[in-house]
């Protein structure tokens, strides 16, 4: 049974078959031929109870505060603002690509969103100023990564609503991770344009007035997120009412630049309905599936393949480590969290590891899936905000990131506390 789901999965995502459709006609082929009850008049107790929760009403107000700074042209002050502080290192603008995904990371909750953001503010002063696009762009694609790991985070709220897990925990524990990386990241390209200057273009350096002046910029970005995130930690909202403010932080935010009209609201509305039912889809699609594996036994198929190999706890995380490496590679990211969760989360917690850990290790794994190919998410989103070049440059651009999330992957396993320190002390 194992083998015939999983190639019905790479077939049908082969077909171009969208990925919610997928997760449900593997439920139907599974009860058809797996189960020896009519699971299928389970079907509308299994998409009612998948829906039917307050907390994933987060999900559409954080891609509505997204939507909302996004179009109302905060993206394009944030960047500016953070070339004038970050230009004069080695690499220059390439740092203000990795500075505003860090920042609207810690607002969007979605990395696809950031990076499309980033790009399409950032690749017209690529070509201006003459950069290198390869490690330009590619420092968009893996600064965007981060929305799903600085909190708030889309795919953390999905993780913790599959698993019962606290997502405020989940948000503590991916904080000191996100921030992390997001400094790797500008060591990294402070490095690689100091031992190869040309790939960094220009350095510009600001006046400290020009400096201040633009803080006016980043402060509220950075005041949205202490309110978003810190009323969820000091007990005064859920993370849905959390979400509500942020909304109407973000209108506010976004007004006094004059652009955010009734035709961009249509837009954000629009766009945060597309988006909002997308992954509803996928959840809902998931639950039924994992509702079918279960009830036909692949979870005890799967323990006792894992048990046959006699491995040991971190032997088995290893194991997990490489299985996610490889599906990233072919299955989007969202997709395969809701997919695989509740069939390796279980084995993971019996093994006595934390889930809030596995959760934040998990999404450090997702990210690398979002910039390797072939179906690496935000590599296409970058691609299509270039004017020119192809994508092969965007691959080999993210490259050195993808090992930055590789040594954090490791880091993670050799010191948990790296996710479980804030967690544990708030």
């Amino acid at each position: 049974m194992i083998g015939a789901v999983a190639g019905g999965l790479f077939a049908l995502l082969a077909l171009t078959v969208p990925v919610g459709i997928v997760l449900f006609l593997l439920g139907f082929g599974v009860d058809l031929f797996y189960s020896p009850f009519p699971l299928i008049r389970g079907l509308g107790q299994v998409v009612w109870s998948s829906s039917n929760s307050a907390t994933l009403i987060a999900i559409p107000f954080f891609v509505l505060l997204g939507e909302i700074l996004v179009g109302g042209g905060v993206a394009a002050r944030t960047y500016s603002a953070l070339d004038k502080w970050l230009g004069w290192l080695p690499g220059g603008l390439v740092h203000a690509n990795i500075g505003t995904a860090t920042m609207f990371s810690a607002t969007s909750g979605s990395s696809v969103a950031t990076a499309a953001t980033v790009a399409t503010v950032a690749m017209p002063q690529a070509e201006k100023l003459g950069y290198d696009p390869r490690l330009f762009s590619g420092a968009i694609a893996a600064g965007g990564t981060l929305g799903i790991l600085i909190p708030p985070s889309i795919n953390l709220i999905v993780y913790g609503f599959l698993t019962e897990t606290s997502i405020p925990r989940l948000f503590l524990a991916g904080l000191l991770p996100g921030l992390l990386m997001a400094l790797a990241f500008v060591v990294v390209t402070a490095v690689i344009c100091s031992i190869w200057p040309k790939l960094g273009g220009q350095r510009r350096r600001f006046g400290w007035n020009e400096r201040l002046a633009s803080l006016k910029h980043l402060v509220p970005i950075i005041l949205l997120f202490a309110v978003v995130v810190g009323s969820i930690y000091a007990g005064w909202a859920t993370p849905t009412e959390s979400a509500a403010i942020g909304v109407v932080m973000a209108l506010l935010i976004a007004l006094p630049g004059g652009q955010v009209t009734l035709d961009v609201l249509r837009r954000c509305l629009l766009g945060t309905v597309r988006i909002t039912s997308m992954i509803m889809l996928v959840i809902i699609g998931a639950y039924f599936l994992n509702f079918t594996l279960a009830s036909a036994g692949l979870g005890r198929d799967l323990t006792a393949l894992i048990a046959s190999f006699d491995l040991t706890p971190l032997g088995t995380i290893g194991l997990l480590v490489v299985l996610y490496i490889v599906l990233g590679f072919f299955i989007e990211t969202l997709s395969l969290m809701v997919a695989t969760i509740p069939i390796t989360v279980p084995i993971v917690v019996g093994l006595g590891f934390d889930p809030v850990w596995f959760g934040i290790l998990l999404i450090v794994l997702v990210e690398m899936a979002l910039i390797t190919p072939p179906v690496g998410l935000n590599l296409y989103v970058v691609q299509g905000a270039r004017k020119s070049g192809n994508l092969s440059q965007v691959m080999v651009g993210a490259l050195p990131y993808v090992l930055v999330m590789l040594v954090m992957v490791g880091l993670l396993i050799a010191i948990p506390g790296i996710a479980l320190y804030l967690p544990s002390r708030l």
